[in-house]
């Protein structure tokens, strides 16, 4: 059973936005600080030089001087200004959402795992018990169970953690796929975008969730009664319509490599051992 490595879907930052604006003020001050040091400078030698009461040492107009990395740091802190979002970005924070779902399933999924190794034996009953056909076969069946039963029996305890974590899985991975369904619809993103900016707040001080209820994404606004909503059901005006039924995901799950490489497709001794030439 080959788990699926989480990729990552954008490399992008949350760190606070005005991060960009200190570092304009910072690059900016620096620049205007030399300024200020060199108009003082030219504003006295316009006094003294005329009157032969004061010499500098040659180096105050050096003190003065702008350096080329002074240059490039303001030039990049306005580049960066340019891009700046004051209300935060909605897409950035939807991404990062759907990366901490993916992390959850994957901590799931190691889980679910366990559970089914732990309960893998049911396969090779289940292989026996199929291929039973005569007296003797049977008896063969009944002398494994028999002398293995201890082995074979599932323990609630097994069962509760198989339980929990295949439902966990499926929430963060219905989480994730709302993130990201309404992250790669720009349309969505403007209409968010928007509900930041009326409300004054940044995306990163929102509330993000998904509804299965509502079957929603869903942005809280900060310092607000507001929120801003979704749909993932093809009831709004942004074409998102990601429902798929039953049938739909078990036929696609039957074609993951995740299934493939399990006990049910490969049979016991195969998932077990190696022995792929085994037909249950």
């Amino acid at each position: 059973m080959k788990k699926k490595m989480i990729l990552p879907l954008l490399a992008l930052s949350t760190a606070a936005h005005s991060s960009e604006l200190d570092n304009l003020v910072n690059t900016s001050s620096a620049i205007v600080n030399q300024l200020d040091k060199g108009i003082a400078y030219v504003g006295s030698a316009t006094e003294y030089s005329h009157l032969g009461t004061a010499m500098s040492d040659g180096s105050v107009s050096e003190s003065a001087h702008i350096t080329s990395q002074q240059i490039q740091a303001y030039n990049d802190a306005l580049s960066n200004m340019a891009n700046y979002m004051p209300y935060g970005d909605v897409r950035a924070v939807l991404n990062e959402r759907a990366i901490t779902e993916l992390e959850l399933m994957d901590t799931a999924i190691d889980t679910f795992t366990e559970a089914v190794v732990e309960m893998v034996q049911v396969v090779e009953v289940a292989e026996l018990a199929e291929t039973a056909a005569t007296p003797d076969e049977e008896a063969a069946v009944q002398e494994f169970v028999a002398n293995n039963q201890e082995v074979l029996t599932i323990s609630q305890e097994e069962v509760t953690e198989y339980n929990q974590s295949i439902d966990d899985i499926e929430t963060h991975a219905n989480n994730a796929s709302a993130f990201i369904a309404v992250a790669e619809n720009t349309a969505a993103i403007d209409f968010l975008q928007q509900g930041a900016e009326n409300n004054n707040t940044t995306a990163e001080q929102a509330v993000v969730t998904y509804s299965a209820n509502n079957q929603w994404v869903s942005m809280q606004w900060a310092g607000t009664n507001n929120a801003s909503a979704v749909y993932l059901n093809g009831n709004d005006n942004f074409g998102l319509d990601v429902y798929a039924t039953q049938a739909e995901i078990l036929v696609a799950g039957q074609e993951s490599e995740f299934y493939l490489t399990g006990p049910t497709a490969q049979g016991y001794s195969c998932f077990m051992y190696g022995d792929c030439n085994y037909e249950p």
